[in-house]
């Protein structure tokens, strides 16, 4: 079970890295991983910063996770 959660973490950071590759084509319609998070960074529900919430919550979970020990 272990191993299966690992090949999906790295099969998802393989696709996040082909997807950003094609969206730094000259050209390209795909907007990258930068423009992406200003988009949710931007949104917000009257005065409460709801994207800015997200990302914290993302980081906060992905630290966790991850870096805790």
């Amino acid at each position: 079970m272990r191993t299966l959660a690992i090949s999906g973490f790295l099969a998802s950071l393989v696709l996040f890295a082909v997807v950003e590759w094609a969206a730094r084509r000259a050209g390209s319609r795909i907007p990258s991983l930068g423009d992406i998070c200003a988009y949710v960074m931007r949104y917000e529900v009257g005065p409460v910063p709801v994207g800015r919430i997200g990302v914290f919550g993302f980081w906060w979970w992905l630290g966790w996770h991850f870096l805790a020990r």
